[in-house]
């Protein structure tokens, strides 16, 4: 692989992770802010219902990806950065699919209610 290339496929990487971070933080956001909703919703139906913990732990899964992919926006070495960008990246696509899980959990719960 030519320098030229490496510096190119070095810059596509540093975007990909740019976009997991900021995607990541903001996904943190919208996660504690469903989970202040829910304990208003709780609060007036005097109902627990597990939805606010399981949006606490995705909450911890994309802080975890925006960690990886700020660390791998701030290494020097491309193979830790190329390890970094794949595992933010596969924990972010989990952190997807538990939101779409929590969310469809929650519909139905308070469908049923």
């Amino acid at each position: 692989m030519t320098e030229q290339q490496q510096q190119q496929k070095k810059r596509l990487d540093d975007d990909i992770c740019v976009h997991i971070f900021a995607a990541s933080a903001a996904m943190v956001g919208v996660c504690i802010t469903v989970i202040g909703i829910f304990q208003v919703v709780v609060a007036l139906k005097r109902e627990d219902i597990i939805g606010d913990d399981l949006l606490a732990i995705n909450a911890v899964i994309y802080l975890a990806t925006a960690i990886l992919s700020y660390w791998g926006l701030r290494t020097r070495k491309l193979e830790r950065n190329h390890l970094l960008e794949q595992v933010s990246d596969a924990l972010f696509l989990i952190g997807l699919a538990f939101t779409t899980v929590v969310a469809v959990l929650i519909a139905w719960t308070i469908t049923l209610d």
